[in-house]
């Protein structure tokens, strides 16, 4: 039987990436709705939100049921340690924030692969999708990235 979570370590940061989502080399996640299989919850992983620290706010420039084309800005967001533009991952339709991050944004670091998903979208996923193995190896370099301007400092 496949595990349900794929264990990552590397240097100071360990996480484990949930088998029944798909990753992105920004750090994303999408996670296919039950319901409608053109749907999908799209959060960031926990390496993103550790390096966003404990979130500050966040906005979505985009209405429900605007249009989204992959890569577009589509929100920004702000962390105690950094900040960032939330891109669209998916191209078609936004369909909306979650509601629950409104009182507790600190959920996408708290529960980052649950309750504390960034938006819903429907349409065609990226054909450049990873899976969480393909997605270790972008944390590989990401980390080393990281961990060679802390030798240089």
């Amino acid at each position: 039987m496949e595990e349900k979570k794929f264990h990552y370590k590397r240097a100071r940061f360990a996480t484990h990436l949930p088998r029944e989502r798909f990753y992105t080399a920004g750090h994303y996640w999408l996670a296919v709705d039950q319901d409608d299989a053109d749907v999908y919850y799209v959060g960031y992983t926990k390496f993103a939100t550790r390096m966003l620290g404990d979130i500050v706010e966040f906005d979505f420039e985009k209405e429900p049921s605007s249009a989204v084309k992959l890569g577009e800005i589509i929100g920004w967001i702000e962390g105690f340690k950094a900040s960032s533009d939330i891109y669209a991952i998916v191209d078609g339709t936004f369909i909306s924030g979650n509601p629950a991050l409104e009182d507790d944004p600190d959920l996408m670091r708290k529960e980052p692969y649950g309750s504390g998903w960034l938006y819903k979208v429907k349409g065609t996923i990226d054909p450049a999708k990873l899976s969480r193995e393909e997605y270790g190896i972008v944390l590989d370099a990401t980390i080393d990235k990281i961990l060679e301007g802390e030798e240089h400092e």
